[in-house]
């Protein structure tokens, strides 16, 4: 795969500086949208992203201006204005080319899981057709909208950051297919072998999601329960 790094911004005001990982050749190629946590930036999670875009993906991680561990005017309530800078930056990268249009995905850990969260309700993009939220929740409690997207949701049941109750009580009132996979013993963000397991079952979630392999879905309640470390409740 190859790296880049693109200067985007929305407006004046918010510089949106991504890092894009992609399939070295052929395409166009589905997109995940990735947004990062408070204070964190995308190369935190570049095993994870890696991973996905290894698996046939374009996946593209911006830096929001006022939440990202450079922030130099850090606030942590503009993770409100971030799901317009996600879908602006899914604009910036359809027109480079290179990217399925009809095959468009959002995720996110933490605050970037109420990003992801917030572009499926209030500010739904309606290009979404699915999501992973890690560890996320919603910060206004807003139905969510729009065409049925596949939702994938991981939470660990210490998480002292984001209650896995919060996490919890949005997976509960989606309507959509949907899957909860919960580690008991997880916390706020996932290392070693919990990691392995979220890459190995969100991987099968994008592969079926925006693939249609529904191999790779039949795979997603081995792929979590894999070394006995989480639980998937699935209806998908």
């Amino acid at each position: 795969m190859r790296t880049q790094e693109l200067s985007l911004a929305r407006g004046t005001n918010r510089p949106l500086p991504t890092t894009v990982w992609r399939p070295t050749t052929g395409g166009p190629y589905p997109l995940i949208l990735f947004s990062h946590g408070l204070q964190a930036a995308p190369k935190n999670y570049a095993s994870l992203l890696t991973a996905w875009a290894g698996a046939g993906f374009v996946v593209a991680a911006p830096a929001y201006p006022f939440t990202a561990g450079t922030a130099s005017n850090y606030n942590p309530i503009d993770v409100l204005n971030q799901p317009l800078d996600a879908s602006h930056v899914i604009t910036e990268l359809v027109g480079r080319g290179g990217i399925d249009t009809q095959r468009i995905a959002a995720a996110g850990h933490s605050a970037g899981g109420v990003t992801t969260l917030g572009m499926f309700s209030g500010r739904r993009d309606t290009r979404l057709k699915a999501g992973v939220i890690l560890a996320g929740r919603q910060l206004i409690k807003t139905p969510l909208t729009g065409p049925a997207a596949p939702l994938l949701f991981v939470h660990g049941k210490r998480d002292r950051t984001v209650a896995y109750a919060d996490g919890h009580t949005v997976y509960d009132a989606v309507t959509w297919p949907k899957a909860f996979l919960t580690f008991p013993d997880g916390g706020h963000v996932a290392v070693g072998a919990e990691l392995d397991v979220i890459t190995e079952a969100s991987t099968d979630f994008w592969r079926w999601t925006l693939y249609g392999d529904e191999a790779a879905k039949s795979r997603i309640p081995k792929d979590a329960t894999r070394g006995s470390l989480g639980t998937l409740a699935n209806h998908l």
